[in-house]
């Protein structure tokens, strides 16, 4: 019986501790069975608590100085063009608008799995589409209307800003037809970001399939880095094959689930803050006025001024020719992620 009490008694001065280091924000960690009490999870599940502490063993508690309070998906897209700048089959030799619906599909799955994690963040997706068929119309706007996320289809009207692109490239070549309705679709998306929207703004491109814990794993590493850091960011969620082709120095960072390094390039799907954009609003916005060689040029100079990271291993596909080597990311399995955004 004396035995008996001894065990309640401990049971008892367990769970009032428990609850103390809650109150004071301590986490305490059972090494016998990895688990935190004080979270009531197991030590291989995150411990990242948004806006406030990221947690990585045995690096210990990070303090959040820099929350994420919104989170916007612009997505560019465009069902007839199949290439913008090639004659190739993309990877799985598909119509256009097939990458485009589960293009779409992924960002929607990857969105709902961050709702969960972040119920205090506002996510918004805004389409700006140029020149899709009707039927691929009503069928984006379908999958927006099932996704119980905000949000917006914008028909591009490439008249608005042909007059403001110069005809001749860095190369000394006439700018395409293809090429202009891509820099009128990007000088959209910055304007609209520049206007509406509030924090986070993930610009992206209609041919890249995400993992589901894509965008919980961004913000994770926004939050973490950019409060160890204390300087806004620049996200890419592709490890592009292209970056080990040459030796550069780089910094590797912790998120949650995956290390991050710095990159010097990347192409025009990335993730980045409105303070950003507005810091380097010129330069942003000269993409959309010539055409620089490589094209991507004046994203490359602000990376040498901030920090741009990319995933180890990747978060999203890049559905480019299997050949390319802006497409299959290392280390990651392409069909799965593929099958996986079939039902749209």
């Amino acid at each position: 019986m004396k035995k008996q009490n001894s065990i309640v008694k401990k049971n008892i001065f367990k769970k009032i501790f428990i609850k103390l280091c809650r109150i004071l924000g301590f986490e305490i960690i059972d090494q016998s069975n990895f688990y935190v009490p004080t979270q009531e999870k197991l030590l291989n599940e995150n411990l990242h608590v948004q806006g406030k502490k990221s947690i990585v063993l045995p690096l210990g508690e990070t303090n959040i100085s820099r929350p994420v309070a919104a989170f916007t998906v612009i997505y560019r897209s465009c069902t007839k063009i199949n290439m913008l700048t090639q004659s190739k089959t993309r990877l799985f030799d598909k119509p256009k608008y097939e990458y485009t619906f589960r293009s779409l599909n992924s960002i929607i799955s990857s969105i709902a799995h961050a709702k969960n994690k972040f119920p205090r963040i506002e996510f918004d997706i805004i389409v700006i589409d140029h020149d899709s068929e009707k039927n691929h119309l009503d069928q984006i706007k379908n999958q927006l209307d099932k996704s119980g996320v905000k949000n917006s289809l914008i028909s591009l009207n490439v008249n608005e800003f042909k007059d403001n692109i110069k005809k001749i490239n860095s190369e000394n070549k006439k700018v395409t037809e293809n090429q202009i309705s891509n820099m009128s679709n990007i000088h959209k998306s910055l304007l609209l970001a520049k206007q509406h929207c509030k924090d986070l703004i993930y610009f992206v491109e209609d041919d890249y399939l995400h993992q589901k814990e894509a965008f919980t794993e961004m913000i994770y590493a926004y939050e973490r880095i950019s409060s160890q850091i204390n300087k806004e960011l620049i996200l890419c969620p592709v490890d592009y094959p292209y970056l080990y082709s040459k030796i550069d120095n780089t910094n590797i960072f912790l998120g949650s689930q995956r290390h991050w390094r710095v990159v010097s390039e990347t192409l025009c799907t990335f993730l980045t803050s409105k303070n950003i954009l507005l810091k380097y609003w010129d330069k942003f916005s000269s993409m959309c006025h010539f055409e620089h060689y490589p094209f991507e040029q004046p994203l490359h100079d602000i990376y040498k001024l901030e920090f741009c990271l990319a995933p180890i291993p990747s978060l999203a596909l890049h559905c480019t020719n299997i050949n390319s080597a802006y497409g299959l990311s290392p280390n990651m399995d392409w069909k799965k992620i593929w099958d996986e955004n079939e039902n749209y």
